[in-house]
C-alpha cells in the first residue's frame, strides 16, 4: 500500500484521496499517510461521519479537502466550515469542502442551491449500488443543465475507453475543475495500476 501510494504520487496528480468509511474495500486506516511530493492534496473521503471524526483526521493527517460523499445536510456543512477554522492550528492552508452528489440519467440541479455557498467545490459521481467506485459513468448529457459557475470535479468510472468522450466535453463551458479516477484504475481495491495510469495521463495530454 505505502509503495504503491508513492508510485501513484510519483504521476504528479493534482490531488491523492484516502477514504475514510469503514465500509469501503478502500477504507484507510493506517497510522500516517506517506510523504507526498510538493503540490499534491490530500483529500479525505467522508460518508456521514461525524463532525468530530472528520476534524480529528484533518489533524491528524494534514488533510486539504474535505470530500463529503454521504447525504450531508446543509446545516452541517455550516458546521464543518466553521470547526475546519479550528482544525489547522497553523493557519497554513484553507481546507476545502467538496460536496459529492450522485447521478445517474437525471439529477434536480435545485438541490445544489443551498449549498452553493458554503461547500468550495462539487463533485459528481455515479449513482449506483456503492457510494463510489461502481465502474460506471453516469449520462454526461445531463451536465449540459448544470446552471451554476460553480467548479465541480467530474467522476463515476472513468477509464480509458472515456478519453475521447472526456476530451470533448473538456472543449465545453463547463466549469470542470478536475477529473477524479478510481476503480477503472485499480489491480484491487485500494491498489492502483500505475501502468494504466500512466498511459491515461499521456494520453490525456495529447492533442
Amino acid at each position: 500500500m505505502k509503495n504503491n501510494v508513492a508510485e501513484v504520487a510519483a504521476l504528479q496528480p493534482d490531488y491523492l484521496g484516502f477514504i475514510f468509511y469503514e465500509k469501503s474495500p478502500r477504507f484507510f486506516d493506517r497510522e500516517e499517510i506517506p510523504e507526498l511530493p510538493a503540490g499534491i492534496k490530500k483529500v479525505g473521503v467522508f460518508v456521514d461521519a461525524s463532525l468530530e471524526n472528520i476534524l480529528e483526521k484533518v489533524r491528524k493527517y494534514k488533510l486539504n479537502i474535505i470530500q463529503l460523499h454521504g447525504d450531508e445536510s446543509v446545516d452541517f456543512c455550516k458546521k464543518l466550515k466553521e470547526g475546519l477554522d479550528c482544525a489547522r492550528p497553523d493557519k497554513s492552508d484553507t481546507v476545502e469542502i467538496w460536496k459529492v452528489f450522485s447521478i445517474r440519467d437525471k439529477f434536480d440541479f435545485e438541490i445544489l442551491k443551498p449549498y452553493e455557498k458554503i461547500v468550495d467545490k462539487f463533485l459528481f459521481d455515479t449513482k449506483g449500488r456503492e457510494k463510489g467506485g461502481n465502474g460506471f459513468t453516469f449520462n454526461w448529457d445531463t451536465l449540459k443543465n448544470y446552471p451554476s459557475k460553480k467548479p465541480f470535479i467530474l467522476s463515476g468510472g472513468i477509464g480509458l475507453e472515456e478519453i475521447n468522450s472526456l476530451k470533448e466535453l473538456l472543449k465545453t463551458d463547463l466549469p470542470i475543475h478536475d477529473i477524479d479516477v478510481n476503480s477503472k484504475f485499480e489491480i484491487e481495491p485500494g491498489l492502483k495500476n500505475i501502468s494504466t495510469l500512466q498511459k491515461f495521463i499521456s494520453t490525456m495530454k495529447q492533442d
